[in-house]
């Protein structure tokens, strides 16, 4: 199962990432347009490597690897536009707990990919664990302990969780869509494909004047360098926890290790934890046994997920 640790390692990148992204999108872009088309024009910065990987794959492959790459640049967006509007605790959650669940029903339906026992309860304990995290009082929680000491605040604008909708849909669709790439073309000639068709998709956000400005704007000598060097810094970390999470997807199911995307909050949960023995003043998180329960009881559910995924397969 080689697939495991290496879709572990991507959920503790993605972890820390996701964390930057609401002060990123808040305090640095203040347009979540002008993010992705960052995240996406670095991303595509893996075409130095092309002379090497990449390979021709077919007429039909090819616009279906820059479509992928469109849906996942979307995708991005989406769950961009979800942080700017909404709180970063419920929207991460709830895009993590729907993303998985899409991906089951499009691997049943694309892929008619059946689970075993073992598999199917893995998955479920998996969810339920997002689920237990997603009811943590917001005011105890380490996501929100972390937006007020970076001074974010809650910003809770209509229609963040219909784009957090819309983005785990985009995600799920863009993670079957890639399986599908990757079972006919080499790993990394797919993945590059992807990416340059992620970074042509967003090059329309230059027709918009407005969105032209705040990428401007973002590249500006007014921009201060430790904004633009976080901007860099945050893209390496996520983009580092995105090769390893579709490679962890070639060498396995997709609907699983889209599930495991728990993990990535139990991280956070874990962090939090050690925070508060470490540096207790650093977020000031106050604790009752009642909330203690409730992440120790969070983070025993994932860990049982992990379990049953590992031990009886």
């Amino acid at each position: 199962m080689t697939w495991l640790p290496v879709a572990l390692g991507a959920y503790l990148f993605l972890a820390i990432a996701n964390l930057l992204d609401k002060f990123l999108v808040d305090n640095v872009l203040k347009n979540s347009k002008a993010y992705a088309f960052v995240a996406c024009t670095l991303g595509a910065i893996v075409i130095v490597i092309a002379p090497w990987v990449l390979k021709w794959p077919g007429t039909f492959l090819f616009f279906f690897n820059l479509f992928a790459g469109a849906i996942f640049a979307t995708a991005l967006w989406f769950l961009y536009e979800a942080l700017r509007r909404g709180e970063a605790a419920r929207i991460l959650v709830f895009v993590g707990g729907l993303t998985p669940i899409f991906s089951i029903g499009f691997s049943i339906l694309f892929f008619k990919e059946t689970y075993s026992l073992n598999q199917w309860l893995g998955m479920f304990f998996l969810l339920l664990g997002v689920l237990v995290i997603s009811f943590l009082p917001q005011n105890r929680s380490f996501l929100t302990r972390v937006m007020k000491k970076l001074k974010l605040g809650v910003n809770l604008h209509s229609g963040g969780l219909l784009f957090a909708l819309l983005s785990a849909f985009a995600y799920s669709s863009y993670f079957i869509a890639t399986k599908f790439a990757y079972t006919s073309q080499p790993f990394l000639s797919a993945f590059v494909w992807t990416r340059i068709g992620a970074a042509l998709f967003v090059m329309l956000f230059l027709l918009n004047r407005h969105d032209r400005q705040a990428i401007r704007d973002l590249f500006s000598k007014s921009s201060p360098n430790k904004n633009k060097n976080l901007v860099v810094f945050n893209q390496i970390l996520g983009a580092s926890g995105f090769i390893l999470q579709n490679y962890a997807i070639f060498l396995g199911s997709v609907a699983i290790v889209n599930a495991l995307q728990g993990v990535q909050y139990a991280f956070l949960l874990v962090i939090s934890a050690v925070l508060a023995v470490l540096a207790p003043k650093l977020l000031k998180e106050t604790f009752s046994w009642r909330i203690i329960l409730h992440k120790f009881a969070a983070v025993f559910i994932i860990a049982l997920g992990l379990y049953f995924l590992t031990f009886f397969n």
